[in-house]
């Protein structure tokens, strides 16, 4: 083999598309990259599933480095671009793609650099393989750190039954696998498990072994369980991370040696959370960091509330000391929520002293981040308020991780590109490297939503229905500049007799109704709204007391999440009494008109589609679109029945009030359509089990659309009786 210089820590990959009758493609790498070898399999999949032949060649010892993909185990050291000077602006993740004729180098500055050129490669070469579609390329990632965030349904956050219906599926390696290899693909490089203690289920506690329930057989399956996770994650090149709630000990661990499960803030229970932190770390060599939060069983209710400095107090004395004390350096997550101090936050972080820097995790529009890309309020402050000192002055040691969370839709099918586009160039700042994707209240595991047998129905999983979810977010979060084009081959691939473009900007346009309907409704955490069902189960002033479903009443004078809006109150009472409004005020009937055009137009394109395809898969996703429309039309219908209805308790004119009738009525006839795209495919599924003490609605334990035909209907016997 020639010799190959090392270039700076470069990983490159030089392919060979043999053309005629001799269809091979030939690969030399080192087979000792377990991410490498991920890649080249999947490179090797397609091709064979083309009809070509695969050749693989061990690289020699002296380059290790080095990942060449050849004829004859040769490259051409004078081929443009492929000199140490032109491949020193490739950052970690990032890859160049380099063509000679017959050859095509790909070089990154890490494995996972290169896993992604491959990945690129395979999408440009098609299913046949095509070496004269491939185009030279450079592409660093505009996030470095693409997260995704999953609760496991052991030691639940949120127990009860939405947690309960994914325990078998997400003790399956089967669906972990699946899961995987979904994010390596959409380039996520980060999986983040949360729940309230994991330790029992992972080690033995050396000073407190009756800490977990299991035997000794028990618990080598669930080590066996989290050890292959851990290494399926690592050889796809994915980071992975635990994340806690404080303070919480196991069940076992408060019987035998005499805590409390919650908030004990004792000696003993702070020495063994430092000591399983420690003895985690070790045991688990695959695991990339850990993680906690400034949360809600630190004494968030009540007379024992932590101060700021008790909360940063406790999480140095048990995290991070456990961090420090571990055999290896790991990372660290710091979950800024809760009565955050910035001040105290950075001083724990600077007693850390790791190696790499603190990812600070902090909620973007708290629960509710498919919403506004504005950033209007956070969950670092009991107010909810943006509480800025977590970035100003710009932090050294640490970075911030926007967590979008998304407790608006587990049901119906999301895909924004325009949205997520727009997020990420209005908050991708000098302190902001990261981002976190996921939900609370929602497991992509088990899909326990949909009907069974159904036609419809060829996924396995959860996260396998919400492809596009995924595949915008982890892409877009690589690159927000990806074509549409380029964003539409997945598309492509599933449903290949349908105009792709289209079918995305339908999506997209169908996909804006929840983020209106978020944006026009101000929630906070996780009850205070649920967009896809029009509901708010957990009010601070509930108006009327019906139910969850926010009625008329509720919506007229709520307050908007984005302050550019005006909700109907202010708005007509301004109209009303002749006071102008602000040029960049977006009124409510502004925002109704461009929900109903949004959707009118969605709904044109479907019909559309629906002409060009009968396959099953993609009448479901369409029909999840359709509900999407008449749900905004229903949205765009109540507004503009609040607006009336408001006029007519200032002007006293009945015609204001048979307006506001006429347009409620129009509401009803798109619920029903809501009800009738749903109710043949969509079974009524748990919702979220309230945590809380009180439970403002005890018959709340389910949800379907049908369920609230009553409460939309109520709306007109409310404006009767006025």
């Amino acid at each position: 083999m020639t010799n190959i210089p090392k270039l700076l820590c470069a990983f490159i990959i030089l392919i060979f598309f043999s053309c005629g009758n001799n269809k091979t493609i030939h690969i030399t790498f080192n087979p000792g990259s377990s991410v490498l070898s991920y890649g080249v399999s999947k490179l090797e999949e397609h091709a064979q599933e083309s009809g070509f032949v695969v050749r693989k060649n061990v690289l020699d010892k002296v380059n290790e480095e080095i990942i060449i993909i050849t004829k004859n185990d040769t490259i051409n050291p004078k081929l443009e671009g492929f000199r140490p000077e032109s491949i020193s602006n490739i950052k970690d993740d990032g890859y160049k793609i380099i063509r000679n004729e017959d050859q095509i180098y790909i070089i990154g500055n890490s494995e996972r650099g290169c896993l992604y050129g491959l990945f690129d490669l395979i999408e440009q070469i098609g299913i046949d393989c095509d070496i004269s579609k491939v185009k030279v390329k450079q592409i660093n990632p505009t996030i470095a750190f693409r997260a995704v965030k999953i609760n496991l349904p052991w030691s639940p956050y949120r127990p009860g039954p939405t947690n309960d219906v994914h325990i078998e599926t997400c003790k399956d390696l089967k669906f972990w696998e699946a899961f995987l290899d979904m994010l390596v693909k959409n380039r996520f490089n980060a999986v983040s498990l949360w729940n309230n203690h994991p330790f029992p289920y992972m080690i033995r506690a050396k000073n407190y072994p009756k800490a977990t329930p299991f035997k000794d057989d028990e618990l080598a399956k669930w080590k066996d369980f989290y050890k292959t996770l851990f290494k399926m994650a690592k050889e796809r090149g994915l980071e992975t991370y635990l994340v806690n709630w404080n303070i919480v000990v196991s069940p076992e661990f408060a019987e035998n040696y005499g805590a409390k499960e919650y908030f004990d803030r004792s000696e003993l229970v702070k020495k063994y959370t430092r000591e399983s932190v420690t003895q985690l770390l070790n045991e688990y060599e695959d695991l990339t960091g850990f993680g906690t939060t400034l949360a809600d069983w630190m004494g968030n209710w009540g007379d024992e509330k932590m101060t700021p400095e008790e909360r940063e107090d406790w999480v140095k004395e048990t995290i991070v000391k456990g961090i420090k004390n571990a055999d290896r350096k790991v990372k660290f997550i710091h979950r800024a929520v809760l009565s955050g101090n910035p001040k105290l936050m950075r001083e724990v972080i600077d007693y850390a002293n790791l190696p790499e820097k603190t990812i600070v995790e902090i909620k973007f529009n708290w629960s509710h981040g498919h919403s506004t890309p504005k950033l209007s309020l956070t969950h670092a402050n009991d107010d909810g308020t943006v509480m800025s000192g977590f970035w100003n002055p710009k932090p050294e040691n640490f970075f911030i991780a926007w967590m979008v969370r998304n407790e608006d839709f587990f049901v119906l099918r999301w895909g924004d590109h325009e949205f997520i586009r727009n997020h990420i160039n209005m908050n991708k700042k000098d302190y902001v490297q990261g981002y976190f994707i996921g939900s609370e209240g929602y497991i992509p595991a088990k899909d326990y939503s949909h009907l069974e047998p159904h036609p419809q129905k060829t996924w396995n999983y959860a996260f396998e229905k919400q492809w596009m979810f995924y595949h915008l977010w982890g892409r877009l979060l690589f690159d927000p500049n990806e074509k549409e084009r380029t964003l539409a081959k997945e598309i492509k691939k599933r449903y290949p007799a349908i105009d792709v473009i289209s079918f995305l900007k339908a999506y997209s346009l169908a996909s804006k109704v929840p983020l209106n309907i978020a944006t026009f409704y101000k929630g906070t955490w996780d009850f205070t709204l649920y967009s896809e069902g029009f509901l708010a189960p957990w009010q601070p002033d509930i108006e009327d007391g019906r139910s969850s479903f926010i009625s008329l009443r509720e919506l007229i004078d709520h307050e908007t999440l984005d302050k550019k809006h005006m909700n109907i109150g202010d708005y007509v009472t301004k109209v009303h009494g002749n006071i102008p409004i602000e040029k960049e005020m977006i009124t409510p009937i502004e925002l109704a008109e461009t929900t109903k055009s949004n959707c009118a137009k969605s709904l044109g394109i479907i019909a559309s589609l629906e002409k060009q395809s009968n396959n099953p898969t993609l009448q479901s996703e369409i029909e999840d679109l359709k509900t999407w429309c008449y749900l905004g039309y229903y949205f765009a219908e109540k507004i503009h029945a609040g607006i009336e209805l408001k006029t007519y308790l200032l002007s006293a004119d009945v015609n204001d009030k048979e307006a506001a009738l006429k347009h409620a009525k129009k509401a009803l006839q798109h619920w029903k359509k809501i009800v009738e795209l749903t109710e043949t495919r969509y079974q009524r599924m748990p919702y979220v089990m309230m945590m809380h003490p009180e439970n403002r609605w005890p018959n709340f334990r389910g949800f379907h659309w049908k369920d609230y035909l009553k409460e939309v209907e109520y709306d007109i016997e409310y404006i009767k009786s006025i």
